[in-house]
């Protein structure tokens, strides 16, 4: 997760600002051609020089990556090595289920990056929010992010009411956003693309509200200014994460 580089290198190692290494093959002026970095997993240290602010960032840059098709070159057999002893992520992400939606690939990110809690619907449970609370408490993450998708299949199950065993109870998670969509979006159901995008925004919403309401652990770090809490949300057509504005208040 490199800040934009500024000049030409190659061959060495150079650290950005947030504290992280990275190896070179080779590198162009203003990040041309990314898709020569390797990343190295984050370090006690790097995690540490995190702030939420930069956290985010980072994520920013590394979608922006993805949709360029400048994703970084790994050395996955490395990674594996570096990682064993232990683990440094500078974010927590929950996102949906979908198979579209492969949350690291599409931030490009690596091994030890960031932890993935995914669930249909990206909803929120108390094995989620323990989740959560110990990548953030117990593993020093510093940013929460919820990222829901356009186009995704259980709000469409939400919208239309569906009932399919255990499947029913996590749609009824969702259904209180449909109300947070003005009426006069209609019609109301998942022939509506519009309607659905909007329910899954407002689920988004919704479930960064209910983080800092039901964990008193959460919304002490947030308050401190610890963490942040940041919500997203993911374009299947163009692969793009469009990131909220001040989403954790």
């Amino acid at each position: 997760m490199p800040g934009d580089p500024s000049k030409t290198c190659g061959g060495t190692m150079i650290h950005d600002t947030n504290g992280f290494s990275w190896y070179l093959g080779s590198c162009s002026i203003n990040g041309t051609n990314l898709s020569a970095l390797a990343a190295a997993p984050p370090t006690k240290e790097s995690q540490a020089a995190m702030t939420p602010q930069s956290a985010l960032a980072e994520l920013k840059v590394g979608n922006a990556r993805f949709v360029a098709g400048h994703s970084l070159i790994r050395n996955p057999p490395a990674d594996v090595k570096a990682t064993a002893s232990g683990q440094y992520p500078f974010a927590v992400v929950l996102s949906c289920l979908d198979s579209r939606q492969p949350i690291e690939i599409v931030l490009d990110q690596g091994l030890g990056d960031i932890f993935s809690a995914r669930v249909a619907g990206n909803v929120l449970n108390d094995d989620i929010l323990g989740s959560l609370e110990f990548a953030c408490k117990a593993s020093g993450a510093k940013l929460i992010a919820v990222i829901g998708h356009s186009s995704c299949g259980a709000i469409k199950g939400a919208v239309d009411s569906v009932e399919l065993g255990s499947l029913t109870g996590l749609l009824d998670k969702i259904k209180p956003a449909l109300t947070e969509v003005p009426a006069n979006v209609q019609p109301r159901n998942s022939k509506n693309p519009a309607f659905v995008d909007e329910v899954s925004a407002a689920n988004v919403r919704m479930v960064l509200r209910e983080i800092r309401e039901r964990s008193p652990i959460l919304r002490e770090m947030l308050d401190q200014g610890q963490i942040g809490l940041v919500g997203g949300m993911y374009d299947l057509s163009t692969g793009e994460v469009r990131f909220y504005d001040n989403s954790d208040k």
